[in-house]
């Protein structure tokens, strides 16, 4: 018997040819399918007493003929009748293909998967394709069908003995690969590795004598009731354990997992682990392997999970989610956004368990598992709706708090002058060691903030926590980290203040995007001298350019410092008695005349607009602006002269510097030096 495909298109081969040869690999997936497909309705035809015959050893097979560059996949199910191949191999439903085809013409899993294209793949591969099949009906005739990629077929009897069905390819020339068992192999583990029917490959191989040689024993691939397919209450920690090594032979042990089981309003099984995580999300992605009974589909799950779940490891298995589906179809289907749902309130729910059940452990592993935590809080709203009970906090002491402990816990001593609760925290405990104890000091707790999302979470919290703030334990004196009051007032005079801090400022160093300035505060005689402090809002800026598009204008702008001098303190106080108080006050008292003076030839015109003016009056604005701007410029001159001059004003420089990480090299060395002769 001859023929042509019954199809409305003559265009199918050449799509499946071209448009599908980028996903090619999937031949094997499909075939291998159809042929558990097969055993599995035999197997349901003998449960109802329909077959009466041996179903023991019910399998797929693959074969390999390198030389004649042919694969096989065998299987001794159902098997067809010439009736049965004439209606679904020779006639494809396939109407309305050619917009169809211009719309998905790279992705061969849309197309396979709507007009029911399995067996059809096979000739992304073959440039020929044998079928030859025995029903299991009795008195049943086999059947040979053969085509070469043209509508045309031929489809004649044949003496095939054995109940089932095989399907012979040819390959084409450039897909040889598929005949080598390596590949072969490598493509089983991929898309068959839990297939529910056996899939076997030759058999399995010893090494005797020096050579590797066949055994008795049938070479099974695929594990055909997978660990999700179980009941948890039939599993110990060591099978989950081994399950993962299985799946991720390099891993780490993952901290714990999850087992899936709901029947209803959809079907779905799985497992899913969480691995240690400690930086870089990106290298974690695409490890959640997508299944529809037991069948691989995908790794690119992202529309399946949350974005934040992706982190996780392990299996998702749902019939409710077609084999051959496309990102368009995940996007809009209505079970998948309620899988999303359901996925990510039991992520939720078996940490918020294993918190309650045992905190120390949940403790332990925090570090690890705080990055995805946090991203699920930051990315998800009703994750942190979940989350916020046992999401922790840890200070600097290494103890761990809820929200709701730490809150209770700092009230007392860390609430400011206008009723704001403030979170003081470090993100380096060496580099910031001197902060943390001042602030510790006055009786405050320091949280440890040194994850990789910290920056973005203290923004997030500072917006779900009422009347709060974070501040950096550095970004401030420990006097005005926590304002009680409004402050101390100086004892110094205008003069004395200004002394101070241009004598300071003469000294700063140049530093590549850097920008320092100087102020006083009374902070007591037991605070420290002087303080280098960074600006909260411009250093969290800076951080969240690194994640945020549209602030990379941040980044680029200078770090901002502030050396805050503490007046009270007896050596910033004999800084100020060693200045030339005579030479200075002369100078002072000129430039205290110079603005009297300026001031009142700005009254003089000040009814008169600049260009009102006539050019004898420009000009005596000009000298009067002119001679102040030189005598204040004499004045900071004298001050920078007394700087040089002072070993005190560069050794505490240097130490605030020191203390913040900015001192290297040479002005390092010329420190180390200064403090040498002070010992001496």
């Amino acid at each position: 018997m001859k023929g042509n495909i019954g199809i409305t298109t003559e265009n199918i081969f050449p799509v499946i040819k071209k448009f599908l040869y980028s996903d090619h690999e999937i031949f094997l997936r499909e075939l291998v399918s159809n042929g558990v497909d097969a055993v599995q309705k035999l197997n349901t035809l003998a449960s109802k007493g329909d077959f009466k015959g041996d179903t023991a050893d019910l399998k797929v097979s693959i074969t390999m003929d390198e030389k004649k560059k042919t694969l096989t996949v065998s299987d001794n199910g159902i098997g067809m009748t010439a009736e049965e191949v004439d209606k679904y191999i020779n006639q494809i439903a396939f109407s309305g293909a050619t917009d169809f085809l211009e719309k998905y013409k790279d992705d061969a899993a849309a197309i396979i998967g709507h007009f029911g294209l399995g067996f059809y793949s096979a000739f992304m591969v073959a440039k020929k394709v044998e079928i030859f099949s025995l029903s299991y009906q009795e008195g049943a005739e086999a059947v040979h069908w053969s085509c070469d990629g043209s509508p045309a077929y031929e489809m004649e009897a044949c003496d095939k003995k054995e109940r089932g069905t095989d399907i012979v390819l040819h390959l084409d020339d450039d897909c040889k690969e598929f005949a080598e068992k390596q590949r072969v192999l490598e493509l089983l583990k991929k898309y068959c590795r839990f297939l529910p029917v056996p899939v076997q490959v030759g058999m399995k191989t010893e090494w005797k004598d020096g050579k590797e040689k066949e055994t008795d024993e049938p070479n099974i691939i695929n594990e055909t009731k997978p660990l999700w397919t179980r009941q948890p209450s039939t599993l110990t920690d060591e099978d989950y354990k081994k399950f993962y090594r299985d799946l991720y032979p390099m891993s780490d042990e993952p901290l714990f997992w999850i087992h899936l089981n709901v029947d209803y309003p959809f079907h779905l099984t799985g497992v899913l682990y969480f691995p240690r995580i400690k930086s870089n999300i990106e290298i974690h992605r695409n490890r959640i392997g997508l299944y529809c009974n037991q069948v691989y589909v995908t790794d690119q799950v992202e529309n399946i999970v949350p974005e934040f779940l992706t982190l996780l490891h392990g299996v998702i298995d749902s019939p409710d989610i077609p084999l051959n589906v496309s990102r368009s179809y995940l996007q809009s289907d209505q079970n998948v956004k309620k899988i999303a749902t359901y996925i990510e309130k039991k992520v939720a729910d078996r940490l918020n368990t294993i918190f309650k059940e045992n905190r120390k452990e949940f403790e332990e592993k925090w570090e690890d598992l705080k990055l995805f935590i946090h991203y699920g809080m930051l990315s998800e709203e009703k994750f942190y709706d979940r989350a916020d009970k046992f999401a922790l906090l840890k200070d600097t002491d290494g103890k761990h708090y809820t929200y709701e402990e730490y809150r209770d816990l700092i009230k007392g001593e860390q609430t400011d002058k206008d009723k704001y609760l403030v979170y003081l925290y470090a993100t380096d405990k060496e580099e910031q060691y001197t902060y943390i104890e001042a602030a510790k000091a006055k009786g405050y707790n320091v949280l440890l903030m040194d994850g990789q999302l910290d920056t973005a979470l203290v923004g997030m919290l500072e917006q779900k926590f009422e009347k709060s703030r974070f501040s950096r334990v550095d970004g401030d004196t420990p006097e005005r980290l926590i304002a009680k009051t409004d402050g101390q007032e100086l004892s110094l005079t205008a003069e004395e203040a200004h002394r101070l801090t241009q004598a300071f400022k003469s000294r700063l160093p140049q530093l590549d995007k850097k920008e320092f300035t100087v102020s006083l505060e009374a902070m007591g005689e037991e605070a420290a001298p002087v303080v280098l402090t960074q600006s909260e809002y411009m250093r969290r800026m800076k951080d969240m350019s690194q994640f945020q598009q549209g602030m990379a204008f941040y980044g680029e702008m200078p770090d901002m410092y502030q050396l805050v001098l503490n007046a009270d303190h007896p050596t910033v106080k004999a800084v100020l008695s060693a200045m030339p108080a005579d030479e200075l006050a002369k100078v002072e008292g000129e430039v205290r005349g110079l603005r009297a003076r300026k001031a009142a030839v700005e009254d003089t015109f000040k009814k008169k607009k600049d260009d009102e003016l006539t050019e004898d009056e420009k000009k005596q604005k000009q000298e009067a602006a002119d001679a102040l701007a030189a005598e204040e410029k004499k004045l900071d001159d004298n001050l920078a002269e007394f700087a040089a001059s002072s070993t005190a004003i560069p050794q505490l420089i240097d130490l605030a510097l020191l203390q913040n990480g900015l001192l290297k090299g040479e002005a390092l060395a010329r420190f180390i030096r200064r403090s040498v002769d002070f010992v001496k």
